[in-house]
């Protein structure tokens, strides 16, 4: 679990490195896609596993690897080129409470009670702070928000998939690969959409060693990783991870980077962690009987498909 969190919450700041030193977020985005999906199709058919065949599967990951995969790794680096990497991770933070809120107007959230709604209120109240508009020093600007508009794009990737590729018989590792197969077509292509391929790259062994730790680590391997934890420990502790990731990144973008995020933004992240807990209560939970399966917006009931998000 610690080693999980350690490698995901660690993407923003490798993120930041090859940045600063000479990748573009294209370039990021393409070599994170490829990396992650060489390890992934290497753990797949080491294992026997095969990726699925058929056409409605493959147009469906179209969809899902630009939401989950291309948009938002494309939204991070923009938006790490002028905010933090520890605001990055606090801001991903948000995923769950968009992921409510997509259910809610999609009519597939029944029951919600009264703490749900109450925590996904709090967990904005949380993400309002972070901003701080009123504040000539706040965080609103294109950079913040296009970090907003990455969590935004998980949640939508999420209520998609679980409508379309999970729970159909295929292998989550299999499903997986492909998914990551297809984000990488879908970034390569966009590399002479806009002339990268004529931009001469400027970047040093630092950087390409950032995005290969961000590739092959932080996103190939760490399905591998999340798949073990969800059967060793089942879905408290595949939940309890995504909670560890904001406090990781901030971690290392103090200690790494220098990075001080002031207070603010620490309270901030308290308070849209503790809307995000309310927002994981199930109705049983909140009336004290065991929840006897978690929420619909939990990771590990979508642990097949949202682990190649990240």
């Amino acid at each position: 679990m610690a080693l999980l969190a350690l490698l995901w919450g660690s993407g923003f700041l490798w993120i930041k490195i090859a940045l600063n030193h000479g990748l573009s977020p294209l370039q990021i985005t393409v070599a994170r896609c490829v990396l992650g999906a060489a390890v992934l199709l290497a753990l797949a058919f080491a294992s026997g596993r095969r990726l699925p065949r058929d056409r409605g599967t493959w147009g469906r990951l179209v969809v899902a690897a630009f939401l989950c995969n291309v948009l938002p790794f494309l939204l991070f680096g923009i938006g790490e080129q002028t905010v933090d990497s520890s605001v990055a991770g606090v801001l991903n933070a948000t995923t769950p409470l968009w992921s409510l809120l997509i259910g809610i107007g999609l009519g597939a959230e029944r029951g919600l009670g009264r703490v749900r709604p109450a925590g996904l209120l709090l967990g904005f109240v949380g993400t309002v702070l972070i901003f701080a508009p009123w504040r000539e020093s706040g965080l609103v600007g294109p950079g913040a928000l296009a970090l907003l508009g990455a969590a935004l794009s998980y949640a939508a990737a999420f209520a998609y998939m679980g409508r379309t590729l999970t729970g159909r018989g295929i292998d989550p590792l299999a499903l997986a690969a492909a998914q990551l197969v297809t984000a990488s077509g879908l970034s390569l292509l966009a590399l002479p959409a806009t002339g990268a391929l004529t931009t001469p790259v400027r970047a040093d062994a630092t950087a390409f060693a950032a995005v290969a730790v961000l590739g092959i680590l932080g996103t190939g391997l760490t399905f591998f990783l999340n798949y073990r934890l969800i059967a060793d420990e089942g879905a408290t502790g595949a939940a309890t991870v995504g909670y560890l990731l904001p406090v990781v990144s901030v971690a290392l973008g103090a200690l790494v980077l220098g990075e001080d995020i002031g207070l603010r933004v620490v309270l901030g992240m308290a308070v849209v962690l503790a809307g995000v807990a309310m927002t994981r209560r199930t109705r049983r939970a909140v009336r004290g009987e065991p929840a006897a399966v978690p929420p619909r917006d939990d990771p590990a009931r979508r642990h097949g498909a949202t682990a190649s998000c990240r």
